[in-house]
């Protein structure tokens, strides 16, 4: 499979983490995020997860990594406002973080 075929495949899977973000928030969140928002703060979520070595923890003795979602939240909020994003309420946030977590879940990529 070469790069191109790899970078067709992460799309497709944005766009089921995406949707899947989506049902996960509640009513009166989903009018507050445009797809844009949201693939914005998917990418800015991976970026945490590639940067801040939380993936690189050896799991617990029951084989979970322990990712503080706050953590995850103020780097999302911080990013938006570097790179002119939003303006997004920590909260609000809290909750598409939380969404991408359940759909790892879901996966069972992440515990």
């Amino acid at each position: 499979m070469g790069m191109e075929d790899d970078f067709l495949l992460d799309d497709q899977d944005d766009e089921k983490t995406i949707e899947f973000i989506k049902q996960y928030l509640p009513q009166e969140l989903k009018e507050k995020f445009t797809d844009e928002d949201l693939y914005y703060i998917l990418d800015v979520i991976v970026d945490y997860y590639t940067t801040s070595g939380c993936l690189d923890v050896e799991p617990d003795e029951e084989g979970f990594i322990n990712i503080d979602q706050d953590e995850i939240v103020d780097f999302v909020i911080k990013a938006a406002q570097k790179d002119g994003m939003g303006p997004f309420d920590p909260e609000d946030v809290f909750f598409v973080v939380q969404g991408e977590m359940e759909y790892g879940n879901s996966l069972g990529e992440v515990e």
